[in-house]
C-alpha cells in the first residue's frame, strides 16, 4: 500500500507524460491522503489530460480510500462504479515511501522507492468526479508477498502489498481500457531489479522557538 509519495512536478508532466500541467492549482512536494496531486486520464478522443485531484477516493469517508485492493476493487462500493465504468488514470510519481522494519521490528524507518530507468513513473489508479466539480483518485494495489522489494516493507507479519506500476508502453492502453476483466491484466508489480530503495526518514518538525523573556521595567 502507499499513503505517501513524491508527485511529479510540472516539467516532468510535460517531458515524461506528454501533458500540459494544470495551471490553476499547485500541489505540495509530497502527497499524503486528502492532499491534491496531479493525475492523468483520457480526455476527448482518448488524448491524455492532467488535472489535480484529491488523494483518496472518498475524502469524507470513514475509512481509508487512498488504495484499492485489486482483488475486491469491483465489489467495494467506494470503487466499484469507477472500476466498471473504466475510469482509469495514471498517478505520476517520482518516488513512493513505505515503512521498513528490518533494523527494528518495533520501529519503522521510512524508505524511498523509485524506478531506476526513468525520472518519473506511473501508478495505476481510479478516479471519480464530484458534484462540486472536484475529482478524487485512488491507487490500485496487488499482493507483494513474493516481490523482492515490496515484501521488505511494512510490519513483520502484516500482509505485503504494492502499488501497480505501469510500463510506459502500456499507459495509453490502460487509460482507454473499458473492460474490467481486461483491465485486470495490467495489475502486476514491476520487476524488482528495475527498482531501487534507500532510507529517507521523515524530516523532524522544527521546534517552536520559545518567546524571549519580557524585560521587567
Amino acid at each position: 500500500m502507499c499513503a505517501n509519495y513524491r508527485p511529479t512536478q510540472r516539467l516532468l508532466l510535460r517531458d515524461v507524460f506528454g501533458v500540459e500541467p494544470p495551471m490553476e492549482q499547485d500541489w505540495k512536494p509530497e502527497t499524503w491522503p486528502n492532499y491534491g496531486a496531479p493525475i492523468v486520464r483520457a480526455g476527448q478522443g482518448g488524448k491524455r489530460e492532467a488535472l489535480v485531484a484529491n488523494f483518496g477516493m472518498d475524502p469524507k469517508g470513514r475509512y481509508d480510500t487512498f488504495n484499492a485492493r485489486s482483488e475486491t476493487v469491483g465489489e467495494r462500493r467506494t470503487f466499484s462504479k469507477a472500476w466498471r465504468d473504466g475510469q482509469l488514470c495514471l498517478v505520476p510519481v517520482i518516488s513512493i515511501f513505505e515503512p521498513n522494519y528490518e533494523a527494528d521490528p518495533k520501529k519503522s524507518i521510512r524508505y524511498r522507492i523509485w524506478m531506476k530507468d526513468s525520472p518519473a513513473f506511473a501508478v495505476a489508479g481510479l478516479w471519480r468526479d464530484w458534484p462540486d466539480g472536484s475529482a478524487s483518485f485512488t491507487m490500485l494495489t496487488v499482493n507483494a508477498e513474493a516481490h523482492a522489494v515490496m515484501r521488505r516493507m511494512h510490519k513483520p507479519g502484516a500482509e505485503k502489498r504494492g502499488v501497480v506500476i505501469l510500463p510506459q508502453s502500456e499507459w495509453d492502453d490502460w487509460l482507454t481500457c473499458r473492460d474490467p476483466e481486461l483491465a485486470r491484466s495490467f495489475l502486476r508489480l514491476p520487476p524488482a531489479e528495475a527498482m531501487d530503495t534507500e532510507p529517507d526518514p521523515v524530516p523532524p518538525r522544527p521546534r517552536k522557538q520559545a518567546e524571549p523573556d519580557q524585560l521587567t521595567l
